[in-house]
């Protein structure tokens, strides 16, 4: 059931990604923005910055791509080692909010070069 389905990405910039793999599935869904109210009988798509506080069944976490997650242009204003080991906090901690908001079934995908986040959800 769509509405049980989540798709989070890492901003707004993945967001036609998780579009255009949604409609080639041939699901409806709703881009959710800040009011976050869920639609019946749509997948629920959004950035992972809302993801906080929602549940789905299955939740689908795209784009999780090298320079992606994490954000390659927050690195880039990085001054110092300190700032740098806080971005790289953040982002891990984003990428695991995202995947804990599915109950049941979790998948998380990356194009042809994965993040290096996605080596600490092997098991």
């Amino acid at each position: 059931m769509p509405r049980e389905m989540g798709v989070f990405v890492r901003s707004v910039s993945e967001m036609d990604r998780a579009r255009s793999a949604i409609e080639d599935a041939g699901f409806p869904y709703k881009i959710l923005d800040e009011k976050i109210e869920t639609s019946r009988g749509h997948v629920s798509v959004s950035t992972m910055h809302l993801a906080k506080g929602m549940e789905f069944r299955a939740v689908v976490v795209m784009a999780c791509d090298d320079e992606v997650i994490p954000s390659q242009d927050r690195i880039e204003v990085v001054t110092d080692d300190a700032d740098l080991a806080e971005v790289y906090e953040t982002e891990r901690h984003l990428l695991y909010v995202a995947c804990t908001r599915a109950r049941d079934y979790l998948l998380v995908t990356s194009g042809d070069s994965p993040s290096e986040f996605l080596d600490d959800l092997r098991f």
